[in-house]
């Protein structure tokens, strides 16, 4: 069957089976950032945005995102928000390990696209459902405290010592 989808900001009307995986859909597209990971939706390795949400593409069927958004890290790798995180996660020694980094990026986008000033309670709270390892809490925590305050900056242009 054929179901409309918006996908990294094209329609698109794509081919799946009933029952068949958004991971598997999105792999058959060739966007290669969907990787098969633990297949139970917590190491990261699939995860997507979908309707603006961190959603391990291993978990939902294809059809269930009729008419959704759906955005990779593909498309989400050119934008001001990646910048922001990748610029935070560097100054705080974040170094993924390749295999999550879906799934890392795309909940510290959840969180500073949600939150004005997430606690670090609440950041690790969130981090708490991905299994992937690779990066000590603590330190993934200060990125994305980090990446919100970059946010912050660019989205309110403020800049110490101007008026």
């Amino acid at each position: 069957m054929k179901i409309p989808l918006l996908i990294n900001d094209e329609k698109k009307m794509v081919e799946c089976e009933t029952g068949e995986l958004l991971l598997s859909v999105l792999r058959k597209l060739n966007l290669l950032s969907v990787k098969f990971g633990c297949s139970k939706g917590s190491c990261g390795a699939c995860m997507i945005l979908l309707d603006g949400l961190p959603v391990p593409s291993c978990a939902i069927p294809a059809i269930a995102c009729r008419e959704s958004s759906i955005i990779t890290m593909e498309y989400f790798s050119k934008t001001p928000d990646f910048t922001d995180i990748q610029e935070g996660f560097t100054e705080a020694g974040v170094q993924t390990c390749g295999y999550c980094n879906a799934g890392k990026y795309f909940v510290a986008y959840h969180i500073i696209s949600t939150y004005s000033r997430p606690t670090k309670e609440l950041i690790q709270e969130h981090l708490s459902d991905l299994t992937c390892k690779c990066v000590e809490t603590d330190l993934l925590t200060l990125g994305v405290l980090k990446a919100g305050a970059k946010r912050r900056k660019r989205l309110t242009g403020a800049t110490h010592g101007k008026k």
